[in-house]
C-alpha cells in the first residue's frame, strides 16, 4: 500500500494525487464538525453569511472528541459515521471544503460532489479514537461552543493516519472491497 505525507490545508495539486487506497499521514490544520455544526454551517451559506473559518482547501474530521484527561490536547477523537454529513457535503465541498476524514461509506450524491468540486474523503480507523488523538497536537473551540463535543474544533495534527476512501476520479473501496468479495467467492 502507498504511502503519502500531506499537509492540510491540501493543495489542489495533491489531491489529483491521491487515489483510493492510499494511506495518507496529514499534517497541519484540520477542523473538526458533525452533524449540528453542518446544518449551521449550511444556513451560514444558504443566508450569505460568513463561515466560522474559510473552508476553502481545508480539512474536516467527522469526530466529537471526549474531554481531555489532565496533561492531554484532547480526549479521545475517533471518526464518526459520514453519511449523517451527506445532506450537508455537496454544499461544503462548492464553497471549496477539499476533504473530509470519517467512517464508511458515502452516498453516490457525495461520490459524484467529491469528483465535480475535485475533492477527496478519507476514512479513518473506527474504535481507535485514543490512539488517533495522539497526532493531535493542539486543539481549540473556534466555533458553537454550545454544541459541547459537537463544537468546531481547529487541530494541528501530525502524521494523522487515514486513507484515501473515494478519489476524484470516482474510484471507492468499499466498492471496490465488495467487487473483490465477489469474484473471489465465486
Amino acid at each position: 500500500m502507498d504511502r503519502v505525507d500531506i499537509r492540510s490545508p491540501i493543495d489542489a495539486g495533491e489531491i489529483e494525487k491521491l487515489t483510493a487506497g492510499t494511506l495518507v499521514l496529514i499534517s497541519g490544520i484540520i477542523y473538526t464538525a458533525r452533524d449540528a455544526a453542518h446544518h449551521r454551517m449550511v444556513q451560514a451559506l444558504d443566508n450569505n453569511e460568513e463561515l466560522p473559518f474559510d473552508v476553502k482547501g481545508q480539512t474536516i474530521y467527522y469526530t466529537g472528541p471526549t474531554p481531555a484527561r489532565p496533561g492531554r490536547v484532547i480526549g479521545s477523537a475517533g471518526p464518526t459515521t459520514s453519511r449523517r454529513m451527506d445532506a450537508y457535503t455537496p454544499r461544503l465541498l462548492a464553497a471549496g471544503l477539499r476533504a473530509m476524514i470519517g467512517k464508511g461509506e458515502r452516498s453516490a450524491m457525495v461520490r459524484e460532489a467529491l469528483q465535480k468540486y475535485r475533492a477527496v474523503y478519507f476514512v479513518a480507523i473506527g474504535g481507535a479514537g485514543a490512539l488517533l488523538s495522539r497526532s493531535i497536537k493542539k486543539a481549540e473551540i473556534i466555533a458553537y461552543d454550545d454544541l459541547g463535543t459537537e463544537a468546531i474544533r481547529r487541530l494541528t495534527v501530525e502524521r494523522f493516519p487515514a486513507i484515501v476512501a473515494d478519489d476524484v476520479y470516482g474510484a471507492d473501496i468499499f466498492e471496490q472491497g465488495k467487487a473483490r468479495y465477489r469474484t473471489e467467492a465465486k
